[in-house]
């Protein structure tokens, strides 16, 4: 019996004869991912060192490195933005070979670490943990499921702890959180009522929505009087400054306001699991630990008011301008007031004139306004002048293209050039990698401008006059259709217009899907 199988290749071999075929005429790129799973400050160090060994490992083998990939969560977690960017980046091929210093560093429970297999074996991208449990550039493979397995239970085992220790410290009345309720401060795990104007604004905020107040209206009324957001309160580096009706619900549903602690409420029955709200039988409930700031009986009513305001929200309505039409200073969507029969900008109606002003502007005008504009249009669209201007500046232009693309391809091949040197120096050490990063990073950049515009020189030079003569006509036929009807109609909006923005003044600057080619 002979099979096409059988060969002088051991299977050892295959790995790194596929890599080898795939870069003859370039390095290998390497992804690195360097992970640890809490912000404390003696694993920052880690990190640092993770990446200096691996820098190391490429520099002796000739590699390129592509990116480092940085997490710091538990890798039990399926939405890791590290994890979820090297996996986007891998279907796209944008390297080789993915670096890890074992497989617990990428996947803590087998469902992922499959998923992960697959993608990888799918796009022919190698995988290599420097523990020498996993290595597909020698084919070996065989135990990613046992050390998958091995991982996700030793993660369970700890889960299971780390439960039992929350339950345990909230019996005592410890606070198991990092940040405490807007209004509170933490100290030694317990909480206290801050000694500034924070506990008032609690207070404010339960008595705005008990007077029949939104959650939006309240958090707006908090914007424009520029009281600080609790996360700014907190230090969070991204906060922002805009109150939210989603964060006056939370203020106004948080029971710890009443001077108890209700801890424990959800939980994943194992780690690969969404989080499940418990029963309140099952909650951790210790009252009267810290002081209060709403009295239980603000906070029954407040609860009772939310209930009973809570309903079905009907389809929201679509306007004619919905999703088409923008402020032209802030960049938001315009909101169809009814009462009004016209737009307004969404930063304006949600958080006042501290955000923006209105830019307001009727339905009506606006869709005589682009009526009137196609009309102009349509008119003035006769085609044999048009197709003179058209000759004129392609005649202009042909030249100048030429050598401009001539010029673009010999960039690119310097630029590349430039890379290779990089790669060289990184290998020998001569260069950091701090360095050697930002370096690759502008080439990349330059290389990407460069292709873009070799592109968009290549694919004008290549329209013919007979085909934008073409393109023209069917312009005028379906500018003629849509006039027949004398109304602006939803279909011909799309069909017609991109983008509409409306300035200060309410005056509106349009944007026609067929601009370019009249020009």
């Amino acid at each position: 019996m002979r099979l096409a199988l059988a060969s002088s290749n051991s299977y050892k071999e295959i790995g790194q004869q596929e890599l080898d075929s795939t870069l003859a005429n370039r390095p290998v790129k390497v992804a690195i991912l360097v992970r640890v799973s809490t912000h404390k400050e003696e694993q920052k160090s880690s990190l640092e060192n993770q990446r200096k060994l691996f820098t190391q490992v490429c520099a002796e083998n000739g590699w390129e490195i592509y990116d480092f990939y940085q997490e710091i969560e538990s890798g039990t977690h399926t939405n890791r933005k590290g994890l979820n960017q090297l996996i986007n980046d891998a279907k796209e091929n944008k390297f080789d070979l993915i670096l890890a210093k074992e497989l617990s560093r990428l996947a803590r429970n087998v469902p992922l670490a499959y998923q992960l297999k697959e993608i990888l074996n799918k796009h022919k991208i190698h995988l290599k943990t420097l523990d020498g449990a996993i290595d597909t550039l020698n084919g070996d493979q065989d135990k990613f499921g046992l050390y998958a397995w091995i991982y996700e239970q030793e993660s369970q085992k700890t889960s299971n702890r780390i439960k039992h220790t929350f339950r345990t410290k909230a019996k005592e009345g410890e606070f198991n959180g990092s940040v405490p309720p807007y209004g509170y401060y933490l100290e030694n795990k317990k909480i206290f009522i801050r000694d500034d104007y924070t506990p008032d604004i609690v207070r404010k905020i339960f008595q705005e929505y008990i007077e029949g107040k939104g959650f939006d209206g309240i958090a707006r009324g908090l914007y424009n009087e520029g009281i600080p957001t609790p996360s700014q309160i907190s230090g969070k580096a991204n906060a922002g400054d805009k109150w939210h009706g989603s964060t006056i619900k939370k203020i106004l549903m948080n029971p710890h306001y009443t001077g108890a602690l209700v801890q424990c409420r959800d939980t994943k029955p194992t780690i690969t699991d969404s989080r499940l709200l418990l029963p309140v039988s099952e909650f951790v409930i210790v009252e009267n630990v810290h002081e209060a700031i709403i009295s239980l009986d603000t906070f029954n009513t407040v609860q009772d008011m939310i209930i009973s305001r809570q309903r079905i929200r009907p389809q929201q309505e679509i306007h004619l301008f919905t999703n088409t039409a923008f402020c032209a200073d802030c960049g938001r969507g315009l909101h169809f007031k009814k009462n009004r029969k016209g737009y307004v900008c969404g930063n304006y109606n949600k958080h006042g004139i501290k955000a923006c002003s209105e830019h307001f502007i009727k339905e009506k005008q606006l869709a005589e306004i682009i009526l009137e504009d196609i009309v102009s249009i349509t008119a003035k669209l006769n085609l044999d002048d048009v197709m003179g201007s058209i000759a004129k500046k392609a005649y202009k232009v042909t030249n100048s293209t030429k050598k401009r693309l001539v010029k673009i391809e010999k960039d690119i091949a310097d630029l590349n050039n430039d890379k290779v040197r990089l790669t060289k120096l990184l290998a020998q050490s001569s260069i950091k990698i701090e360095d050697y990063r930002l370096t690759i990073d502008d080439i990349d950049n330059k290389l990407n401008i460069l292709v873009t515009e070799k592109y968009e020189l290549e694919k004008s030079n290549s329209v013919s006059k007979d085909t934008t003569a073409t393109d023209i006509a069917k312009i005028k036929k379906e500018l003629s259709y849509f006039l027949q009807f004398n109304e602006l109609t939803t279909e011909m909006l799309h069909r017609l217009v991109d983008r509409i923005e409306i300035k200060k003044d309410g005056s509106p600057r349009i944007f026609y899907r067929f601009s370019n080619e009249l020009l």
